[in-house]
């Protein structure tokens, strides 16, 4: 089965002012039902959710080192204009630790798995 990180900003450190009835804890469960249905569809799924700068770079670093991954999916949340720097360092890690797997981006956790599947 092809394996997959999914590579995203964790909803603790999102702000949702448009939206003050979402928590964390909620979005966090969506996430995670989305990555189910990407377990569903044939694929090995970590997830790794990093925070906003702090020790991000390094737990990438750890889960990329632990082990190979066919695709690398990359969270809209890390993509934000103001995220541009921890977006750059992020991918350039993905990189240097896996210059072989797939990259790929999704608009919401809920197009995840279409992501996935246009690469791998």
């Amino acid at each position: 089965m092809p394996s997959v990180l999914a590579l995203g900003l964790d909803p603790a450190f999102v702000q949702f002012p448009n939206n003050p009835e979402l928590t964390p804890e909620l979005v966090r469960s969506f996430i995670e039902s989305q990555l189910e249905r990407l377990r569903s569809s044939g694929y090995i799924v970590q997830n790794c959710l990093v925070d906003l700068g702090e020790t991000a770079e390094a737990v990438t670093t750890q889960y990329l080192i632990k082990q190979s991954y066919d695709c690398v999916l990359i969270g809209a949340g890390l993509r934000a204009a103001d995220k541009l720097l921890l977006f750059e360092k992020l991918l350039n890690i993905v990189h240097t630790h896996a210059p072989n797997a797939k990259i790929c981006f999704n608009s919401s956790p809920a197009d995840s798995t279409e992501a996935v599947r246009r690469w791998v």
